[in-house]
C-alpha cells in the first residue's frame, strides 16, 4: 500500500469486529509513527494502550460519566464557542450523515444519547489509546501531536486495522488519568478507537466529503 491509497482510505470506522489486537502488532504501528516530525525533535507524544479488563473498567467509568450528564472537562478548547460558516455547515451535515446511516430520527434522543455514549466505549473496538502531552508544553505540541495521530492512523491503515480518533475521550481527564495512574498535571489530548473494521455493519458504509484543492488553496507565483 502507498502513502495516497492510505491517506485516501482511511475512515473513521464506528463499529469493530470482536477480535483482539495482537500487542506485537499495536507496538509495529507505534514504532513506524514514532519517526514523525516534531518541532526540535521534541517527540512530545505519550501513549497509553488500553485494552482487556482495564479497558472494561475505564469504558464503565467513562460511559456511565456521559449518560449521568457529568459535565465534560477537557483540558483545552476543542471546537470555537461560535460555529461561523463553511465550518457550521461542514458540521451539521457531518452529523446528519451518521445519523441518517444509522436510521436515527430527528427527535429520537434516547438513540442519539445512545450512539454518543458509544464514543467512551471506544465503539467496542478492542483497543483503546489516549494521548498525553507534558503540561511544560505549549501550542506547538499539539500540532506535533496532530501529525503523530495521523501516523499512528496511517500504519494501522496499512496492516490491515481501522482506527477513529476520538475529542470525546478526552472529555473526562480526570477518570483517564485516575483509571491508568497519570499525574494531575499530564494534559490529555485525546483517544483512538483501534481494531478490526465490521464491514458489514451501516454506520461504516458512509464517507464524509472534503473540498476540493481550490477551495483552500492559493498560489502565488
Amino acid at each position: 500500500m502507498n502513502v495516497s491509497d492510505a491517506i485516501k482510505q482511511r475512515k473513521s470506522v464506528r463499529a469493530f469486529l470482536p477480535r483482539e489486537v495482537e500487542r506485537s502488532t499495536i507496538e509495529q504501528i507505534l514504532d513506524t509513527a514514532r519517526h514523525a516530525p516534531s518541532g526540535g525533535n521534541l517527540q512530545p507524544w505519550q501513549v497509553a494502550v488500553v485494552s482487556g479488563e482495564r479497558k472494561r473498567q475505564l469504558e464503565e467509568r467513562l460511559e456511565q460519566a456521559c449518560r449521568s450528564g457529568e459535565p465534560a472537562r477537557m483540558a483545552y478548547q476543542y471546537y470555537p464557542l461560535e460555529w461561523p460558516e463553511p465550518y457550521k455547515g461542514r458540521r451539521v451535515t457531518c452529523g446528519l450523515q451518521l445519523y441518517s446511516a444509522l436510521g436515527i430520527e430527528r427527535g429520537d434522543r434516547e438513540r442519539k444519547l445512545d450512539q454518543w455514549a458509544a464514543n467512551f466505549r471506544a465503539f467496542d473496538a478492542p483497543v483503546m489509546l489516549f494521548f498525553f502531552i507534558d503540561p511544560t508544553m505549549e501550542t506547538g505540541a499539539y500540532v506535533d501531536m496532530g501529525i503523530f495521530l495521523q501516523s499512528v492512523m496511517l500504519a494501522a491503515e496499512e496492516l490491515g486495522l481501522a482506527t477513529c480518533a476520538q475529542a470525546a475521550l478526552g472529555e473526562y481527564p480526570e477518570i483517564v488519568k485516575q483509571e491508568l495512574g497519570y499525574g494531575d498535571e499530564q494534559i490529555l489530548v485525546c483517544g483512538m478507537a483501534l481494531g478490526y473494521e465490521d464491514k458489514g455493519n451501516v454506520v461504516n458504509g458512509y464517507r464524509t466529503e472534503r473540498e476540493g484543492v481550490e477551495a483552500f488553496t492559493r498560489f502565488f507565483d
